[in-house]
């Protein structure tokens, strides 16, 4: 029977107004994407405004939480009905976030659609997100993004083909309309791409040697994934993966690989000699937490430490075109960058930023504070790549992560740094806190601040290297006249109230004092931002939510 006669096309007696993608797609309560229409009109615009989608190659995949099989049938459906010629799935509908960008990039996809509220929690009380990806495997870019919203705007429907939905257990090939639907092993092609990359003969020798690892996927995407490599390919015992089973609510818990929500991996590395290494991954498979015995890696400083290490992992052996990191991440790989003669950028928060530097070239990793690190071999953060990579560094030079660690800021000085995360606040009260905030800038300059004077207050704004647009609005700064900083940012990302996020900190040269707690070594800045802002006074926390 033709396609055409199976295609129905749905009314929508209203459009959705409520649809503007944030940093990291578009992310709301699993049960507003329940709401009948919700989640097809956001896939509807987003079929009609990406380019090439007729007669294109469209990959879809998701972190497994509750509701990823129901959409993944739903934008099977819907791609159908919108002349999509082939469609690449997973078996049993895992696919993270950095394997979908890969995907992307080898099968030639047009696009992709990932399913994942990255690290907030799943459930039928949790979160559900949809990411539209592009044809270098990024995320949209914010013009895209703003096209598809301003579709869902005015949409008054859409359309999708009534058929069974494709069995996703098995690899296999199948037809759904006109289109050929192709489901594969998730986990084979990007298991592959970090063989190309590292050097799995010596890692797969430490692990197999009397050093211990543990690694949390927290009942998340990368799992099968790091089963996989970790307990297969690189002989590491039985047991290494923990909660390695991915779950539609995560097990109860919350995805997010850092100290407070993966505690339980922390405390084996922190508070005992039992493991060498730990490490944690977030719901998609995108972010990382790094712990060695009695040591957190601070993830500003483990990009530096990337940076700085770089070639001794065979994918990076030539050396580095350039790094790039966000502008509330810490400057400790600007300081490694000038060492070694490569440039380093400073971008807006949001992975999508690093992509114009990576597809032109000037760039070879690049890297976040909220624990995301990546290289041009994809176009998103990966997590399990910078597991391997860490892995790597230990397995050439013989040594613990404290003494990478130490060694790396007795050459390259030490940036003490803290995230204070105040969660869940009143919408009225987190935007009066900041704007309050914004207002103050153009008098603060010269002002005194924590001992020391601002020399510079801004609302940072970027300009792309690449295209020449620019990006304002991206977070208050206080710049202090012996490198430390302070930035305050409201996070986008979140889907209850709001999320005030403050950056801090201050940098100790070689030969200084570098063996400081960071909340100490910060202590001044935090008081001194806390009365500058009143954040307690407004928010009614006394502490913050999260600290890293």
């Amino acid at each position: 029977m033709p396609m055409s006669t199976l295609v129905r096309q749905v009314a929508l007696e209203h459009p959705f107004q409520d649809q503007k993608p944030g940093t990291s797609g578009l992310r709301k309560s699993t049960r507003q994407f329940a709401t009948p229409h919700y989640l097809e009109s956001f896939v509807e615009a987003a079929l009609r405004v990406v380019p090439g989608i007729e007669g294109g190659t469209l990959v879809v995949g998701g972190d497994g939480r509750h509701g990823n099989r129901h959409a993944i049938d739903v934008i099977s459906r819907m791609a159908a009905a919108h002349g999509v010629a082939r469609l690449i799935l997973s078996t049993g509908g895992i696919l993270s976030t950095p394997a979908a960008s890969h995907l992307i990039r080898s099968r030639g996809a047009v696009a992709g659609i990932i399913l994942s509220a990255s690290h907030n929690p799943g459930g039928p009380d949790g979160d559900f997100g949809v990411k539209v990806n592009g044809a270098n495997g990024g995320p949209a870019p914010e013009s895209l993004t703003d096209a598809i919203y301003a579709a869902t705007t005015s949409l008054d429907g859409y359309r999708i083909l009534d058929a069974e939905a494709i069995p996703l257990d098995h690899p296999g090939d199948h037809r759904l309309g006109d289109m050929d639907v192709t489901v594969l092993d998730g986990v084979d092609d990007y298991v592959a791409l970090m063989q190309q990359l590292f050097d799995f003969e010596r890692i797969g020798a430490l692990l197999r040697s009397d050093f211990r690892l543990a690694f949390d996927a927290m009942h998340a995407v990368t799992g099968p994934y790091a089963t996989r490599l970790f307990e297969g390919l690189l002989g590491a015992p039985a047991g290494t993966v923990r909660n390695g089973v991915p779950l539609e609510d995560f097990g109860g818990g919350h995805p997010d690989p850092n100290l407070t929500y993966a505690h339980e991996l922390a405390a084996l590395l922190l508070e005992s000699d039992a493991y060498d290494f730990g490490a944690a991954c977030d719901g998609d498979g995108d972010r990382n937490m790094i712990l060695g015995r009695r040591c957190f890696v601070n993830p500003s400083d483990s990009l530096a430490v990337l940076t700085a290490n770089a070639t001794l992992a065979p994918g990076y052996s030539g050396g580095l075109a350039g790094v790039a990191r966000s502008m509330p991440t810490s400057a400790a790989a600007d300081v490694v960058a000038r060492a070694l003669g490569i440039p380093c950028f400073e971008t807006p928060t949001g992975w999508k930023f690093f992509g114009n530097l990576l597809d032109a070239g000037r760039i070879t990793l690049c890297g976040e504070e909220s624990f995301g690190t990546g290289s041009n071999h994809i176009r998103e953060k990966d997590g399990l790549w910078a597991v391997l990579f860490w892995l790597q560094i230990l397995a050439v030079r013989g040594c613990p992560v404290s003494t990478v660690i130490g060694e790396h800021w007795q050459t390259y000085g030490r940036h003490y740094y803290s995230r204070h995360d105040y969660e869940a606040i009143a919408s009225d009260a987190a935007h009066g806190l900041y704007d309050r905030v914004k207002g103050m800038l153009p008098s603060l300059g010269g002002s005194r601040f924590a001992g020391r004077t601002i020399a510079t207050a801004d609302d940072f704004a970027y300009t792309d290297p690449v295209d020449g647009s620019l990006t304002s609005g991206q977070g208050l700064r206080l710049l202090l006249d012996d490198g430390s900083r302070v930035v305050l940012r409201l996070s986008g990302t979140g889907t209850q109230g709001a999320t005030l996020r403050v950056y801090l900190e201050s940098f100790v040269a070689p030969g200084g004092d570098l063996g400081q707690d960071p909340q100490t070594a910060l202590g001044d800045l935090i008081t001194a931002i806390d009365n500058l802002a009143e954040i307690r006074e407004r928010t009614g926390m006394e502490r913050p939510t999260v600290i890293t």
